[in-house]
């Protein structure tokens, strides 16, 4: 058994496919496949499911790939603390980010870490929050940044920043001449929503729930107001089809300027409005498996996150 063998049971794994994995790891397909069936005779039991469009992982391949995968983390450790006592900020690290905080903190955020820590590149990976918590638990990516709550995956969590949220409403609709608004004053309103598996979308519903029923299965116009991102969600609002919420980075500062500059048209025609009282927010962390090794990376990056300007966010330590 060796070590590249785990690595590629993982790899099938995780893709479902020979030739993804085998692509993935840079080997050839045969190569791989002759690998994998080396191990099954050695360890005398059947790790996939082989058909002709998929594999599936058998009940006992599920355990050992686990296992593998445990195995493979422990092995990049021994080479983490001997890098560590070189340079533990030497190498990149590979950051994962949801995709309604990536846009909006991570220009900053490079700036910040190429200027702090330039021995110690970001690579970047956004996606949802479920797929993130896989990548950490598969040791794809070393950490991300996420909002809260998501299902406890056994992580290291540290809090980065609570950020409010506001809304978003066309130029020319009644609530724009509000200087604050109410959930309540959202309910009669057409909401538009980012579309399943993006956890703001939860975090909207959790402002305005009655706005739940029209989310999952319901039929008509409600229905296609979904959106893929927050910027498509912003132009719908420019176009006058609905009000939406926004996290408060996701707020371009013309918009707070006394004399807003025209960014762009559909910015033009966008009212941003400020919560009454407590104003509904997100807590933003920073997750990472307990078994990483690369303290100092962690403790580097929250501090080149805590330089970014995050304009309207509670810093938190």
């Amino acid at each position: 058994m060796t070590l590249t063998e785990l690595k590629y049971i993982v790899a099938v794994a995780r893709e479902r496919h020979f030739g993804r994995a085998a692509e993935a790891c840079f080997v050839s397909q045969p190569t791989l496949s002759v690998a994998i069936k080396k191990l099954e005779d050695e360890l005398e039991v059947k790790l996939f499911e082989r058909s002709a469009n998929e594999v599936t992982v058998t009940p006992l391949g599920e355990e050992i790939v686990r296992q593998a995968q445990s195995v493979l983390e422990q092995a990049a450790a021994i080479k983490e603390i001997a890098k560590r006592g070189k340079d533990p900020l030497a190498g990149p690290l590979r950051l994962g980010v949801i995709y309604t905080i990536g846009p909006y903190l991570l220009p900053d955020l490079v700036r910040q870490a190429i200027a702090r820590t330039p021995q110690m590149p970001l690579m970047l990976q956004e996606n949802f929050t479920v797929r993130l918590l896989e990548m950490l638990r598969m040791g794809e990516i070393d950490c991300a940044i996420m909002a809260e709550p998501f299902p406890d995956a056994g992580l290291a969590i540290a809090p980065l920043y609570d950020e409010p949220f506001l809304a978003a409403v066309p130029s020319n609709h009644p609530l724009a001449a509000h200087k604050t608004i109410t959930a309540e004053e959202l309910k009669q309103e057409t909401m538009l929503l980012l579309g399943t598996g993006h956890c703001f979308r939860d975090h909207v519903l959790e402002v305005c729930p009655e706005f739940a029923r029209f989310s999952s299965d319901a039929e008509g116009i409600r229905k296609s107001f979904e959106g893929s991102s927050l910027e498509t969600i912003k132009h719908m609002v420019a176009a006058g089809m609905g009000v939406t919420l926004v996290p408060r980075l996701s707020v371009p500062k013309e918009a707070f300027a006394t004399r807003p500059r025209r960014r762009s048209e559909d910015q033009a025609f966008v009212k941003y409005i400020p919560f009454d009282g407590d104003p509904p927010s997100r807590r933003v962390v920073l997750a990472w498996r307990r078994s990483f090794t690369r303290y100092e990376a962690i403790a580097a990056l929250r501090n080149a996150i805590y330089a970014c300007e995050l304009p309207g966010a509670k810093r938190l330590s």
